[in-house]
């Protein structure tokens, strides 16, 4: 085994176990694998059947595609293809809440409810529905009719666009890219990349912006907000991380997709003193439920439910040989796990009908009838229990954590329930002590070192005064080297330890799944509408970067968070590099367009040196480039101050 392959050693353990058992997994194929490496710069289109046309070698941009398509349209159209896909994985999801909480309010879904009813009045407020005197299920019906109404919706503006600074509304109008309907961009934009459409670079772009923003500013803004309507908006609690949270002598069942509808209700029912009473029939302890992926953040930041691992560790729980049943719903779930489940007694047991997998148990998910379609799920693995082999867990110590930073969570912490404010985080930015922040987000991919991107990334930035913010498997990654508790100030620079002994925080704040980056969006205009660090989200000293991704998800994460006025840096590979015209499109005209523009960069120390020249440049244009003192005033110099 390489052993740069991955930093954990849990996750080491698992792999020399595979090899030993001679069980094929996703870091044995990407060995084995050959990226096309036309395909992966943005040199191919198959697009239609004249081809596939591959313009590829040194006179590439010279060369044109049978329909005559040049190289730079080419690239164009298949990263827009892949905005479109990532935006409409999260807008179905964030369709499917509404849905939820829909059928919740109208109480056809016995097991949900609104339990977030602040939540409910404030996501009511933004969509212009009245509260005063109604009843939290009347207003519930109104905002699911009206997030559901988003998707269809066909004119005039999405209405969370009201949620962005004021400015930055304007941008987007003046450019021809406030977003319409969710459903309607995504159709639009596939629309214009098909063969003999939109032939034009820069209006190909525009429409990619405004199916982007769909997304971040509408379908995953609408999951975040229903999910804390219906199970409570997160706030800061401790969970465990890592493949050792699996226990010998329980039942051990993981969660794995995106949609909490599932895990939420699995959550419940596996403390079901039947359920227990169940389990123990069988020979057990009780149920053990963990999480994997971005299902595994969204009942950790509510429920304190330990998380197995990311993305690239749900095959390893299954090597363990301890898990009963991994029940999945939609995304990031690799085919290969009922093939590795068949070397053990795991069951693999799929429950949406839009995620079916060949070789998995199909038990399907009824939201009407939740309470009841869990436990017959959860019978299926304690049924199981019996069936097991040689149990192997790794026995490398869990890593605690502290999870659960939202926007909310951190206008309390700064403020309290009366004077919640970001005030005291514009201060510390303005005064140096923080030098900018940084959002780090996305997968891990096993083309480079698993975890150590970005871990190597996040140790370096706090190590320069830099906060952090992460999301989905990087939240899941820096977690497992224990960078997600208080006691992690000890490597953050003085400024940032600082304020994390102050307010009692850890220097890498969690604040959710993938579709949470959303939360990251509002944050940026809480500190616009705060005032001292401009007045747009592109003023803000602020980078977001994906340094591991793999998936469609991250590049229409990436280009909402660009529309929004923020550099994004990119790991790992970026799909237009065999383009010159596309390259400079993106890395250089973004900028001029929206405001924020990609950059590309493999090394995640150079990645920092990236994030941190760029917020420098901002401090500087904001005149907060040079530290400021502590000034305390004697009486004197106070009653000349004017009130």
């Amino acid at each position: 085994m390489d052993e740069n392959i991955n930093i954990d050693e849990a996750s080491c353990e698992m792999i020399k176990k595979a090899a030993e058992e001679g069980v094929e997994i996703v870091f044995d194929r990407a060995a084995k694998m050959k990226p096309c490496p036309i395909g992966a710069v943005g040199q191919c289109c198959k697009n239609c059947m004249m081809g596939p046309c591959r313009l590829a070698g040194k006179d590439a941009e010279e060369k044109h595609g049978v329909c005559g398509a040049s190289l730079g349209v080419i690239a164009a159209r298949n990263l827009m293809r892949m905005i479109a896909a990532g935006t409409s994985c999260h807008g179905d999801h964030g369709r499917d809440m509404a849905f939820t909480l829909l059928a919740a309010a109208k109480g056809e879904a016995p097991g949900y409810e609104v339990k977030d009813v602040k939540k409910l009045h404030k996501v009511a407020g933004w969509l212009d529905i009245k509260t005063e005197g109604r009843e939290k299920n009347e207003i519930g019906i109104d905002v699911a009719n009206a997030c559901i109404n988003m998707f269809s919706q066909q004119t005039g503006e999405l209405a969370y666009i009201k949620k962005a600074p004021k400015k930055r509304q304007e941008l987007w109008r003046k450019l021809g890219i406030a977003q319409r309907g969710i459903d309607r961009e995504v159709v639009e934009l596939m629309n214009r990349t098909n063969i003999g459409m939109d032939q034009d670079i820069d209006n190909l772009v525009m429409q990619g912006f405004r199916c982007a923003l769909a997304n971040g500013w509408g379908g995953s803004m609408i999951s975040s907000d229903i999910q804390d309507i219906l199970f409570g908006t997160p706030t800061p609690i401790r969970g465990k991380v890592n493949l050792g949270v699996l226990k010998e002598d329980y039942v051990n069942i993981v969660v794995h997709g995106h949609e909490p509808t599932l895990s939420e209700m699995i959550a419940v029912v596996s403390m079901d003193p039947e359920i227990i009473k169940y389990a123990e029939s069988k020979g057990a302890k009780g149920v053990n439920l963990s999480g994997i992926c971005c299902t595994a953040n969204e009942v950790l930041m509510r429920h304190g439910i330990p998380s197995a691992g990311n993305f690239l560790q749900q095959e390893l729980a299954v090597l363990t040989g301890a898990v009963e049943a991994m029940i999945v719903d939609v995304q990031c779930i690799m085919s290969s796990l009922p093939k590795v489940a068949e070397c053990y007694h795991s069951k693999i047991i799929t429950t949406n009908r839009k995620a079916k997998i060949t070789g998995a148990t199909y038990m399907e998910f009824d939201e009407h009838n939740a309470v009841e379609s869990a436990k017959e799920i959860i019978k299926m693995a304690i049924d199981n229990y019996p069936n097991r082999g040689k149990v192997n867990i790794p026995h490398i110590k869990t890593q605690d954590m502290v999870v659960g930073f939202t926007d909310e969570t951190i206008t309390y912490m700064l403020g309290g329930t009366y004077r919640g404010s970001y005030r005291p985080l514009n201060d510390a930015i303005i005064s140096g002590r923080i030098r900018g922040v940084v959002g780090i987000v996305g997968c891990n991919n096993p083309k480079v070192a698993t975890d150590d991107v970005h871990v190597a990334l996040a140790k370096e930035l706090i190590k320069n005064d830099v906060l952090i913010v992460v999301t989905g498997c990087s939240g899941i990654t820096n977690a497992k080297a224990g960078l997600l508790v208080p006691e992690a100030k000890d490597l953050a620079g003085p400024g940032l330890r600082e304020i994390c002994e102050t307010v009692g925080i850890p220097p890498v704040l969690h604040a959710g799944s993938c579709v949470d980056n959303s939360r990251i969006l509002i944050a940026c205009t809480h500190m616009v509408e705060e005032g001292g660090l401009g007045d747009d989200i592109s003023d803000l000293p602020v980078v977001g970067v994906a340094p591991g991704w793999m998936s469609e998800k991250a590049i229409s994460i990436g280009h909402y968070t660009i529309a929004s006025g923020l550099l994004t840096i990119f790991g790992v590979a970026f799909p237009v590099t065999g383009s010159k015209e596309m390259s400079d499109m993106v890395f250089n005209k973004y900028a001029d367009l929206v405001g924020g523009k990609f950059a590309f960069e493999e090394d995640p120390i150079k990645i920092a040196e990236l994030c941190l020249k760029h917020i420098d440049e901002k401090r500087k244009l904001l005149g907060i480039d040079k530290a400021q003192e502590r000034v305390l005033y004697d009486m004197e110099k106070r009653r000349e101050l004017e009130a």
